[in-house]
C-alpha cells in the first residue's frame, strides 16, 4: 500500500487520501480540532450538542433524509466528540463517495439549528447523561478527569450537565460553527478505493470558500492536580480509578510510557491482571490505559471489586505499578511491544482504521507520521526507558475517583 496524498485547497481545507488496492469500499472522515476542552465553562456540552444537532436537518436535507440517503446506498454515518476533537465519519461503497463527502459537508456547514430541534435534542443528551450516570464503570472516568484536571477544560464532562445544556442557544451553536468549522480548520480524509484528484474536486464543491474564521479562544493549559472524588452510592461492586500525570502527544517519553502502561495493565498477560485478578482474585476487571493530549497525558488504572476488597485491591494495584516501574523485564517489554505494533498494523488493514490514523496524525502532528516511523520509535524503546517512564509518572500522588459504599482512599 502506497502512502497518502495530501493537499490544501484554495479555501484552506486540508484533504488527504490513502488508496488501498483491492477494495471496493471507502471510508470518509472529517476532523475538527475542537472538543469539550475548547468550550467556555458555562457552555459545557456545546461541542457534543453541536455534533448531535447537525443530524437534525440542514437547509437541503431533513433529519429523515440524512438517514435515508446514506442507508439507501448501504452506507453508515456517525460522529463522536472527545475532549480535544470531533469526527464525522462514513463507510460507503466507493461509487458513493460523492454522496458521503456532500452529506458530511452539508451537516457541518448547513445545519439549521431550529429552536424546536434544539429543545428535543437537549432532552436526548440529558437521557444520554442519565444513562452515563447510571453506569458506574462509565461515569467514574468523568470523575477521574475532574479530579485530575479540576477547573479546566480537560476536566469537564464531554456531555455537559443540566445547567450548562440549558444555557446553550442557537446563537451559541452558530458561533461554535463559525469558530471551528470553517474549511481552514478542518481535515477531510478518505481511504480505501479513492482517487485523490477526484476527492479534491468533490471537496472543493462541497466546502465553499469562507471568510476569515471567527476568533476562537485559546484553550487553558493542562495542569494536573492530585484531587480525589468519592461517590458513596450503594452498588454491587466498588469502582476504583487512579490517575497520574503522563506524557502528551509531543513528549519524547510517550512511547516508553505506552509500553510501560501495556506491561502494567494492557492485557491478560499484564502484571495487574495476573496479580490482582488471577492470583489474588481481588477484582473481576482491572486494567491500565494511557490517554495523551496535546499538552498533557493521563495514566489511568481502573478496577471493579467487592466493596469489602477495595482497600486491599487499591494497595495491591499501587504495589504492582511500582514494582513494574522498577522491575520490568525484557520479556515483558518484548510482549507489550508486539501488542503495540500488532494493534497499529491491524487497524491499518481496514479503511476506517486507516482514515482514523491518517486524520489523527495530521491533526495532532500537522503532518503524516508513517506507520514505519511509529513502529521504529516503539522498537527503539529499551527496558530502562520504559522503567524510567513508569517511575516518572508514579513519582507523585495520583488523582483518584471511586464509586461505592466503601472507605475512600486516605
Amino acid at each position: 500500500m502506497n502512502g497518502p496524498q495530501i493537499s490544501v485547497l484554495d479555501n484552506g481545507l486540508r484533504v488527504a487520501s490513502w488508496a488501498m488496492p483491492g477494495l471496493e469500499t471507502a471510508a470518509v472522515a472529517l476532523i475538527a480540532d475542537a472538543g469539550s476542552r475548547h468550550e467556555r465553562p458555562e457552555l459545557n456540552g456545546l461541542a457534543h450538542l453541536f455534533e448531535h444537532m447537525v443530524f437534525k436537518g440542514t437547509g437541503r436535507r431533513s433529519a429523515r433524509a440524512i438517514a435515508e440517503e446514506m442507508e439507501d446506498v448501504g452506507g453508515q454515518l456517525n460522529a463522536w466528540t472527545s475532549r480535544d476533537s470531533t469526527m464525522f465519519h462514513a463507510r460507503i461503497l466507493a461509487r458513493d463517495l460523492p454522496l458521503a463527502v456532500d452529506l458530511i459537508a452539508d451537516l457541518v456547514t448547513g445545519a439549521r439549528f431550529a429552536a424546536d430541534d434544539i429543545t428535543r435534542e437537549k432532552e436526548v443528551v440529558l437521557q444520554e447523561l442519565g444513562e452515563a450516570r447510571d453506569t458506574p464503570d462509565d461515569i467514574v472516568f468523568d470523575h477521574l478527569q475532574l479530579a485530575a484536571f479540576p477547573g479546566q477544560g480537560l476536566g469537564r464532562s464531554i456531555l455537559g450537565d443540566e445547567a450548562s445544556l440549558a444555557r446553550i442557544t442557537a446563537d451559541d451553536l452558530r458561533a461554535w460553527q463559525a469558530a471551528h468549522y470553517a474549511p481552514q480548520r478542518l481535515t477531510l480524509v478518505a481511504t480505501g478505493k479513492v482517487d485523490h484528484a477526484s476527492l479534491c474536486r468533490l471537496a472543493a464543491t462541497a466546502f465553499p470558500h469562507a471568510a476569515t474564521p471567527a476568533h476562537r479562544a485559546a484553550t487553558d493549559a493542562a495542569r494536573f492536580a492530585a484531587k480525589s472524588h468519592h461517590d458513596s452510592r450503594r452498588i454491587e461492586q466498588a469502582q476504583l480509578t487512579a490517575g497520574w500525570a503522563a506524557p502528551g502527544h509531543h513528549d519524547p517519553a510517550q512511547d516508553a510510557a505506552l509500553l510501560f502502561t501495556l506491561a502494567a495493565g494492557g492485557g491478560m498477560s499484564s502484571r495487574l491482571f495476573q496479580q490482582v485478578r488471577e492470583e489474588r482474585g481481588l477484582a473481576y476487571t482491572v486494567s491500565a490505559a494511557l490517554q495523551p493530549y496535546a499538552d498533557a497525558g493521563l495514566l489511568s488504572v481502573h478496577a471493579a471489586t467487592d466493596p469489602k476488597q477495595a482497600a486491599p485491591a487499591r494497595a495491591l494495584i499501587g504495589q504492582v505499578l511500582h514494582e513494574t516501574a522498577h522491575g520490568l523485564e525484557q520479556a515483558e517489554l518484548n510482549r507489550t511491544r508486539a501488542q503495540a505494533v500488532a494493534g497499529l498494523l491491524m487497524a491499518l488493514e481496514g479503511p476506517q482504521g486507516t482514515a482514523d490514523y491518517l486524520g489523527r496524525s495530521l491533526m495532532v502532528h500537522g503532518r503524516f507520521v508513517p506507520p514505519a516511523e511509529l513502529v521504529a520509535r516503539i522498537e527503539a524503546v529499551g527496558v530502562d526507558e520504559a522503567r524510567a517512564a513508569g517511575a516518572a509518572m508514579l513519582a507523585h500522588a495520583p488523582a483518584r475517583a471511586e464509586i461505592g459504599r466503601h472507605k475512600p482512599a486516605a
